[in-house]
């Protein structure tokens, strides 16, 4: 695998022909679709329809597993506007090229390769990774591929949790790359992803902790999403890379059964009200991603700093047959992604 520490320098030469993917497994137009046949168009001039079976994900030189969806990483010009002159235009032209984030969904069963590029990104040192995306039919058969260079992760999402639910979990991150170039060869079988299998990861299997507050009964987690920010910084030798600025941790929002969420409350009325609130009586804790026998950790978010600032219970209202909650939100100043593949 090929990989360097947020160096963006040594890809593709020539910028000509740049361009982006939008690609999603069942459901995909492309991003230059030509327009529907017309009346006295001649038939073999449309081009046929390709419909997406498969979507690989590759980082490096080796494949880092099948992905759900993929777009952006478009190039994009910066239109400048010049000064009107005597003949009242004002004349436009171009200065430089930018592209655009591009944004894939993964599931399990990805490399360890692709876990590892998560996990530096939390730990405060960004890796810059060349890879590609490609685009197959059905029968594994490629018909578009976007290879992309120096590429850091801006932001991490993790879904929704929610213990009553039999949906499928799946990751949203987000990548700036240095270039994109998108190529059309046709007809070659894209290799097999890794050799790793995890089995479905569902929104439903999770498992939070917190020193000192009983959490069995936390039923929901709300959205996770992280965000890296980025400052462009030369170097001695004239070049640009990117340099971190801030990582920003969101907040926990959770519900927790009323009637178990004693801690909760205790936990808030020291916290907030009476002000204990200092970084010695912060919390640390974690989020597990279960598999399906809910005991196998196939990743974990390991959290520190955690304090407590908001407590509401459901309101009040007659004749619910629904089990009351209490909503917490809580802030988070770090945290740290482990795996397990």
């Amino acid at each position: 695998m090929s990989e360097s520490k947020l160096d963006r320098r040594g890809f593709l030469a020539g910028a000509a022909g740049l361009t982006g993917v939008a690609l999603a497994v069942g459901a995909w137009k492309p991003v230059f679709a030509m327009e529907r046949e017309s009346a006295t168009a001649p038939r073999d001039l449309v081009p046929a329809v390709q419909k997406v079976g498969h979507i690989q994900l590759t980082l490096g030189e080796s494949a880092a597993g099948f992905i759900s969806s993929a777009e952006g990483g478009n190039a994009t010009g910066d239109v400048v506007v010049e000064k009107v002159g005597p003949d009242f235009v004002a004349r436009k032209h171009l200065a430089g090229v930018k592209y655009e984030d591009i944004t894939i969904t993964a599931g399990t069963g990805m490399s360890k390769a692709f876990y590892g590029w998560i996990k530096e990104a939390f730990s405060g040192q960004p890796v810059a990774m060349s890879g590609s995306i490609a685009g197959a039919n059905e029968n594994f058969k490629l018909f578009t591929k976007t290879d992309f260079s120096g590429a850091v992760i801006t932001e991490v999402g993790f879904p929704a949790l929610d213990a009553a639910s039999k949906e499928v979990a799946k990751i949203t991150i987000k990548f700036q790359p240095e270039l994109t170039r998108r190529s059309t060869t046709t007809g070659s079988l894209i290799p097999p992803g890794p050799n790793v299998f995890q089995g479905k990861l569902l929104v439903s299997n999770f498992k939070l902790t917190l020193n000192g507050v009983n959490t069995n009964f936390v039923t929901s987690i709300d959205p996770i999403n992280s965000k890296w920010d980025f400052a462009t910084q030369e170097t001695d030798i004239g070049a640009s890379r990117p340099e971190l600025v801030k990582i920003d941790i969101p907040n926990l929002k959770l519900r927790v059964v009323e009637s178990q969420s004693k801690d909760f409350f205790l936990w808030h009325e020291d916290f907030v009200i009476k002000g204990n609130n200092g970084p010695d009586n912060e919390k640390r804790g974690s989020l597990s991603f279960l598999a399906s026998d809910q005991k196998t950790e196939l990743f974990r978010l390991d959290l520190s700093g955690v304090g407590i600032f908001a407590l509401d219970p459901d309101a009040l209202t007659l004749s619910s047959s629904t089990v009351r909650h209490v909503t917490a939100q809580l802030y988070c100043d770090q945290m740290v992604f482990n795996f397990k593949v």
